[in-house]
């Protein structure tokens, strides 16, 4: 079977088109997804510094008052 020039050239510059054309047709790729902004562990590490302000105050009062109910002041708190 043979089989012509003609066809062979006309396959050959089909397939050098198809080469050339298809990988334009893919376009671009999709962008990356952004980055999540917050994740939650801040806002939790925030409402933990805050809780831990809150009790570390309630401490704080809590020492002077019952010093000065008392009326002694020991030597290592004399500075409150």
């Amino acid at each position: 079977m043979a089989v012509s020039t003609g066809v062979v050239a006309a396959f050959a510059a089909l397939a050098l088109a198809f080469a050339i054309a298809l990988p334009a047709v893919h376009g671009q790729a999709l962008p990356p997804a952004p980055a999540p902004t917050s994740d939650g562990t801040a806002i939790d590490q925030g409402i933990a510094y805050v809780l831990m302000l809150l009790a570390l105050a309630k401490v704080e009062l809590d020492i002077r008052g019952s010093f000065q109910e008392n009326g002694n002041v020991p030597a290592q708190i004399g500075t409150l």
